[in-house]
C-alpha cells in the first residue's frame, strides 16, 4: 500500500521509472534536495538518492516542506501507470495480447543514460514515451552501451577530443530482466567461429518496458565482452556483431520473456536481422515452409527509413555475413546466395555488398520516410527494388517525425500552455482545435516568459564557457571574458547538430567580412550558439567544429560566437527553450526531417531553415524563416553559394530588422505575432503524439490484422 511507504521509498520508485523526466514538477523535488549534487549527477534521481539514504534524506525533507508533494506525484504516477483509459485502449486494442515490438540501435531517453549519438536515438525516445502516454501496446528493443557514446572536449587547437566512461548500473534506473519464472534472461546467437551470449536489461519508460542487451557476459570471450561497449564505434566486423545482437538476439530475447509480438518495427535497418529470426520461429513452430514464413513475416514488418545520405545506410561484404548469418541461414533453408541477394539491389550480383537498408524492405510490407519530401527523396533512392513501378508508385510512404511535448516543454511556457489552452490539452495535443486558444496569451507575458528562459540559456552558456577554457587553457583573456560572453537583448541564434560536413554548420560566415559586419552591429547585433559532436571517424566535421571554435576567439567576435562542448539532452534543452532563432541549413534534400526545430516551436523560438525536411511541410511564409526557394543544384558549390546569399539577405532584410522593431512597451508585437503563429500552426503537427498515431492507424493496427498492403514483394 502506498500509505504504507516512506517518502525515501517513494521517491526511490519514482526514480526507477523514466516517467520522472517528463514530470518538471518530480524533477524539482529532486533538484530541491541537492542543488549542486543534481547537476554533477547529470540530473540522474538514482545517483542523487545513494547519497541521501534516509535518515539523511527525511530530514531534508521536512526543511523543503516535500512530503505532500512527493505523495501528490507518487499517487499521480501509481494513477498513470493503472490506467486502462488511454487512447491506445480505444484504437489500438489489435495489438493488446501481442504488442508492437520497436528495435533501435540507440534510444535518448535522458541525458542520464547516454545511450544515443543524436536524432536518430532521441526520436526513439520520444516514440516510447509518447507511446506511453497514449497507452499504446508497445515493447522496444535495444543494445546497452555501458560506455554510451563519447563525452566531447575540444583541445587548445580546437580539435576534438573523445572520452569514454563506464556507466555503473547501480546508479542507473536499470534491473534484469525476468522469465516468466522469475529467472534472469541469457540469450545466444551462433556465428560460424562461435557463439555471442548476452544478458538482458529491463528499463521502464513510463507504461512501456524498454529491453537491452548486454554482451559483458562471462560466457564470452574477451572481443564480445566489449561488443556492446560503445555506440557506432569499431569497423564492420564490430558493427554487425552488435546488428546480429540486436536484432536476432533482441527477438530471442523478447520470446524467453514469453513476449510473441504482432509487429516488428525496424527503426533504421540496423536491426533488420529481427524478422530472419520470426521466419526460423514460425518454421520451427508451425511447420512453414520458408516462403510461407517470409511471407506471413513480412506482413508484420514496418519499416522506418531514416537517411537519404549513402553512408548511413550499413553494407556489409559477403564473408561477414556469411559468417555471422550462416548459421540462421542454415536453419531456415538458405544457401549463401539465398542469404545474401536478401541485401542486395540484384539478388544475382556477386559484387554487390548486402545492404541491411535492402534487407528491411525485403522483409516488410510497410515501409516509411519521415517527411514527405524524404519519402520523395527515398522512393527516387530505391526505386530499383521495383523496377516494373513509375518512381511516384515505389511504395515508400512516409510518417512526418514529431517530438515529445511533455518532455521538451520548458515548465516556464507549460504554465502558459495550462492556462491559455483548455484543461485536457496535454491528452488532446495532437488535436489542431486545442492549440487555436494560444493567441489568448498577451504579448507581454510571451515575450516576459521568452526572456527568463534565454536569460537562462546565457547563464549556462557562460557557466559551461568557463568550464571549458580553464580545462583547455586557454589565455587568462579568453577566460575572463567567458563571465560576459553574449547579450541578453541580442538577437540570439542557435544552431545545433552532428558537425557533419552536409550540415554545413559554418555556411552563416561563407562571406567571413559581411558576417562580421552583421555579428558586430552595435545598433542591433546578431550571436550565435553552437553544439554538436563529429564522428569520431569524420576528420572533415572535426574541422568544420575547429574552425567555429577558431573564429569564437577571434578579438572582433568573442562573446559573440561560442561552441558549447558535449552536445546531449541536456544542453539540446537549454538551447531549444532559450534561442530567439534555430538555424537548419543542411545541404537539400540530405535533411530526412530533423526534430530539433520542432522542440524549439513548443517554446516560442522561431525557425530559420532551408525547405527540407520537415520544415518544407511546416512552414507557411508566416510561421518563421526560409532559406532558398526549395530547389537544389547539382552542382554543391554553387548550391551551397546559393543558400549563403540567401540565408544572409533573409537574416538581415527580414530577421534582424523584425526583431529590434519594438514599440512604447519595448516590444517586439510584430515578432510575437509570429511567435504565436508557430506554436498555433506547427505544435499538433509535430508532436509525437500525433506521430504515434499515424503509426498505429497506417501500420501497426493493419500489420497487426494481417491486412495486405500495398507494398508488393522484392524478390
Amino acid at each position: 500500500m502506498s500509505e504504507q511507504l516512506s517518502a525515501y521509498d517513494k521517491l526511490s520508485r519514482l526514480a526507477q521509472n523514466y516517467w520522472w523526466s517528463w514530470q518538471p514538477e518530480i524533477g524539482h523535488i529532486f533538484r530541491s534536495i541537492d542543488p549542486q549534487l543534481w547537476r554533477k549527477t547529470d540530473h540522474n534521481p538514482v545517483k542523487l538518492l545513494k547519497h541521501y539514504p534516509p535518515e539523511k534524506l527525511e530530514p531534508r525533507l521536512r526543511e523543503l516542506v516535500l512530503h505532500s508533494s512527493i505523495n501528490r506525484y507518487y499517487r499521480k504516477c501509481q494513477e498513470y501507470l493503472a490506467s486502462d483509459e488511454t487512447w491506445g485502449d480505444t484504437h489500438a486494442t489489435l495489438l493488446g495480447h501481442q504488442p508492437v515490438a520497436y528495435f533501435s540501435a540507440e534510444f535518448g531517453l535522458h541525458e542520464s543514460l547516454p545511450i544515443y549519438s543524436g536524432g536518430l536515438g532521441v526520436l526513439a525516445g520520444d516514440h516510447l514515451k509518447s507511446a506511453s502516454d497514449l497507452g499504446v501496446p508497445l515493447v522496444a528493443v535495444g543494445l546497452f552501451y555501458d560506455e554510451g557514446y563519447f563525452t566531447q572536449s575540444a583541445d587548445e587547437e580546437g580539435w576534438q577530443q573523445e572520452h569514454y566512461t563506464r556507466l555503473d548500473v547501480d546508479k542507473l534506473p536499470i534491473e534484469p530482466a525476468l522469465d516468466p519464472s522469475g529467472q534472469p534472461i541469457t540469450i545466444s546467437v551462433k556465428t560460424r567461429t562461435g557463439e555471442i551470449f548476452a544478458k538482458v536489461w529491463l528499463i521502464n519508460v513510463g507504461r512501456i518496458r524498454l529491453f537491452l542487451l548486454d554482451t559483458d557476459v562471462e560466457q564470452n570471450a574477451a572481443e564480445d565482452r566489449n561488443l556492446t561497449s560503445r555506440l557506432y564505434s569499431g569497423g564492420s566486423r564490430t558493427r554487425i556483431r552488435q546488428e546480429i545482437m540486436l536484432g536476432i538476439g533482441g527477438l530471442r530475447a523478447l520470446t524467453a520473456l514469453g513476449i510473441q509480438p504482432s509487429v516488428i518495427h525496424m527503426n533504421e535497418g540496423h536491426s533488420a536481422f529481427a524478422p530472419l529470426e520470426m521466419i526460423r520461429l514460425r518454421m520451427a513452430d508451425d511447420g512453414m515452409s520458408f516462403a510461407d514464413a517470409m511471407r506471413d513475416t513480412a506482413r508484420q514488418g514496418v519499416f522506418t527509413t531514416h537517411t537519404p545520405v549513402e553512408a548511413g545506410h550499413d553494407r556489409f561484404e559477403a564473408d561477414l555475413v556469411e559468417e555471422h548469418v550462416g548459421p540462421l541461414a542454415d536453419e531456415i533453408g538458405l544457401d549463401t546466395n539465398g542469404l545474401l541477394g536478401l541485401g542486395r539491389l540484384d539478388p544475382q550480383s556477386n559484387d554487390e555488398p548486402f545492404c541491411m537498408t535492402v534487407l528491411a524492405f525485403k522483409l516488410s510490407r510497410r515501409a516509411n520516410a519521415v517527411s514527405n519530401l524524404h519519402g520523395v527523396v527515398s522512393r527516387r533512392m530505391w526505386q530499383s527494388l521495383w523496377p516494373w513501378r513509375a518512381e511516384e508508385e515505389i511504395p515508400i510512404g512516409h510518417i512526418t517525425n514529431g517530438v515529445h511535448v511533455g518532455s521538451w516543454l520548458s515548465p516556464q511556457m507549460r504554465s502558459i500552455y495550462d492556462r491559455v489552452l483548455p484543461a485536457d490539452w496535454y491528452d488532446r495535443s495532437a488535436d489542431p482545435e486545442v492549440w487555436s486558444d494560444f493567441d489568448k496569451v498577451t504579448a507581454a507575458e510571451l515575450w516576459e516568459t521568452h526572456q527568463s528562459l534565454k536569460g537562462r540559456l546565457i547563464s549556462f552558456c557562460r557557466d559551461r564557457l568557463k568550464q571549458q577554457r580553464e580545462r583547455s587553457g586557454t589565455s587568462p583573456e579568453l577566460l575572463e571574458a567567458a563571465a560576459d560572453a553574449l547579450d541578453p537583448r541580442a538577437l540570439t541564434i542557435g544552431f545545433a547538430r552532428r558537425f557533419a560536413p552536409y550540415k554545413r554548420a559554418d555556411l552563416v560566415m561563407r562571406d567571413l567580412e559581411r558576417f562580421k559586419q552583421i555579428v558586430t552591429n552595435s545598433d542591433r547585433p546578431v550571436q550565435l550558439i553552437y553544439a554538436g559532436k563529429a564522428h569520431p571517424r569524420d576528420e572533415m566535421g572535426k574541422k568544420v567544429m575547429q574552425n567555429i571554435i577558431k573564429l569564437s576567439r577571434d578579438p572582433d567576435l568573442i562573446g559573440r560566437i561560442v561552441l558549447i562542448e558535449n552536445y546531449d539532452i541536456n544542453v539540446t534543452r537549454h538551447m531549444i527553450q532559450g534561442v530567439d532563432v534555430w538555424l537548419n541549413n543542411p545541404r537539400r534534400p540530405l535533411e530526412a526531417s530533423g526534430t530539433s526545430g520542432q522542440k524549439v516551436v513548443l517554446n516560442g523560438g522561431l525557425n530559420f531553415s532551408v525547405l527540407d525536411g520537415w520544415w518544407a511541410e511546416g512552414y507557411d511564409g508566416k510561421n518563421g524563416f526560409a532559406i532558398g526557394r526549395g530547389r537544389s543544384h547539382s552542382n554543391n558549390d554553387i548550391q551551397d553559394q546559393r543558400d549563403a546569399e540567401s540565408l544572409v539577405d533573409v537574416l538581415t532584410g527580414e530577421i534582424v530588422p523584425l526583431f529590434y522593431e519594438r514599440n512604447q512597451d519595448d516590444l517586439p508585437v510584430d515578432w510575437i505575432h509570429m511567435m504565436k503563429r508557430a506554436v498555433r500552426t506547427l505544435g499538433w503537427r509535430f508532436g509525437a503524439d500525433r506521430m504515434v498515431m499515424d503509426y498505429v492507424r497506417k501500420s501497426y493496427v493493419p500489420a497487426a490484422g494481417g491486412l495486405s498492403s500495398e507494398m508488393p514483394p522484392v524478390l
